[in-house]
């Protein structure tokens, strides 16, 4: 299972520059699924966190998995990379 937390989430929106709304639309949720997401105040579906991931991804976001206890992280794609 791919790791996805809060944090990465508003990294990953940081990263590119979008609000919670623009995440909202872009995964076709509601805002209160991003905030509450983003603010740990409840467990979103599973469906809702690929939702949220794959539109960040789509963007450019990568999302790294914990490597050699290292925690979880994100970074973004240079722009040649993205062709």
């Amino acid at each position: 299972m791919l790791i996805f937390t809060p944090a990465q989430c508003r990294a990953g929106r940081a990263l590119i520059g979008l609000n919670q709304p623009g995440l909202a639309e872009a995964a076709d949720l509601g805002l209160s699924t991003v905030v509450d997401f983003e603010r740990g105040r409840r467990k979103v579906s599973t469906a809702a966190a690929q939702a949220m991931r794959a539109a960040l991804e789509a963007a450019g976001v990568v999302f790294l998995d914990p490597t050699g206890g290292k925690g979880p992280g994100v970074r973004l794609l240079s722009p040649v990379s993205r062709a």
